[in-house]
C-alpha cells in the first residue's frame, strides 16, 4: 500500500478519535443527572456530589480528560463505566459476539442474495422478471431496517407468536448443544431478516448495474462468437467481472450495516452493542460510548483496508 493511502487512513483515524471523545460530551445533560436523577441530586450533600464528580473524572478540564483518554487508550484501557460500574472492555466483550453474529450473517446473506438477484436481473434486463425484481428491491430500499423490524415483531412475534419478542436466548432454559444453537437461531431470525432484507437492495442494484455495463464489453461478444453456453457466459464472464465492485461495496456497507444493527437491536432488545449504546446514551456513560465507537472505527477501517488489499489481488491493474 502506498504512503498516501496510509496517511489518509491515519488522518481519518485521528479525526474520528477526536470526534469519538468530544461528541458524547456535547449531548445535553450530564452523567450524574442521567444516572441518579434530578431529585436524588437535589437531596445529595455537596460533599457527596463533589466526591462523585471527582470519581468520574469530571472535575478536570476537558483537554485534561482528553489526554487521560488518549493515554489510557495507548495502554489498551477503554476506561471504567459510570453506569455499570465495571471495566468497559468487559462490557463490550460480553455484547460483541451477538453483534458480530447479527452483522456478519446479515452482511453475508444480503450480499449473496443481492449478487444472485442482481446477476439474474441484469442478464434479463427489460424482461418481466427483471422488472418485478427491480420494483420489489426499490420498494424495500425505501424502508429503514428498524421499521421492517417493528413490522416483523408485531406480525410474527405479537400476532402470530412464532418468534420471541426480545433477547438472544431463552432465560434459565439450561440448553446446550444443538438445542442451544436452535434457540439462538430462533431468537436471531427476526433481527437478522430485518437487517438483511433492507441491505439486499444495495448489493442488488450495484450488481445489476455492473452486469448491464459488462454485457456490452468486447469479451462478452467474443465469448458469444465462440459459441460458449449462455450459462457459462453469465456466471464465468459477466458474474466474475461484476465481483470487484461488489467486494468494494461490501467493505463500505459494513459501517452502514453496523449502524442499522444498532437500531434493530434496540427494537428487539437484542443484547448486542446497539442495546449497550442505547443504554449508555441515556445514562451519558461517556467511557462506554467512547469504547464502542473506537472499536467500530477500528473494525470499519480494518474492513476497508482489507478490501483495498483484496481488490489489488483480484485486479492487478488497480494502482
Amino acid at each position: 500500500m502506498d504512503r498516501k493511502r496510509i496517511t489518509d487512513y491515519l488522518i481519518a483515524f485521528i479525526i474520528i478519535l477526536c470526534l469519538n471523545f468530544f461528541l458524547p460530551r456535547m449531548l445535553p445533560g450530564d452523567p450524574l443527572t442521567a444516572i441518579y436523577g434530578e431529585e436524588a441530586l437535589i437531596s445529595m450533600t455537596p460533599a457527596l456530589k463533589s466526591q462523585l464528580i471527582e470519581r468520574f473524572g469530571l472535575d478536570k478540564p476537558l483537554y485534561h480528560q482528553f489526554l487521560i483518554y488518549l493515554t489510557s487508550l495507548a495502554k489498551g484501557d477503554l476506561g471504567y463505566s459510570y453506569y455499570y460500574q465495571t471495566p468497559v472492555a468487559g462490557l463490550i466483550l460480553g455484547t460483541l459476539p451477538w453483534t458480530i453474529l447479527l452483522v456478519g450473517l446479515a452482511l453475508v446473506i444480503s450480499t449473496l442474495l443481492g449478487f444472485i438477484l442482481g446477476l439474474e436481473s441484469g442478464w434479463k434486463r427489460g424482461r418481466p422478471a427483471d422488472k418485478a425484481i427491480l420494483t420489489g428491491m426499490m420498494f424495500l430500499n425505501g424502508f429503514p431496517d428498524f421499521f421492517i423490524g417493528i413490522l416483523l415483531l408485531v406480525i410474527f412475534g405479537v400476532v402470530l407468536g412464532l418468534f420471541p419478542l426480545s433477547g438472544a436466548l431463552s432465560p434459565y432454559a439450561g440448553l446446550s448443544g444443538f438445542a442451544l444453537l436452535k434457540d439462538i437461531l430462533w431468537h436471531l431470525t427476526l433481527p437478522l431478516v430485518s437487517l438483511a432484507v433492507v441491505e439486499i437492495s444495495a448489493s442488488y442494484l450495484l450488481t445489476r448495474a455492473t452486469v448491464i455495463s459488462v454485457l456490452g464489453e468486447p469479451f462478452i461478444l467474443t465469448a458469444r462468437a465462440k459459441g460458449l453456453a449462455e450459462k457459462r457466459i453469465k456466471y464465468r464472464h459477466a458474474g466474475r467481472n461484476s465481483l470487484l465492485p461488489i467486494i468494494t461495496g461490501t467493505g463500505i456497507r459494513l459501517g452502514r450495516v453496523f449502524t442499522g444493527a444498532l437500531f434493530v437491536e434496540v427494537v428487539f432488545a437484542y443484547p448486542g452493542m446497539g442495546l449497550l449504546v442505547y443504554n449508555s446514551l441515556t445514562a451519558r456513560d461517556y467511557p462506554v460510548l467512547q469504547g464502542i465507537f473506537f472499536l467500530v472505527t477500528i473494525g470499519v477501517m480494518g474492513a476497508n483496508l482489507l478490501v483495498d488489499l483484496v481488490y489489488k489481488k483480484l485486479d492487478p491493474r488497480v494502482d
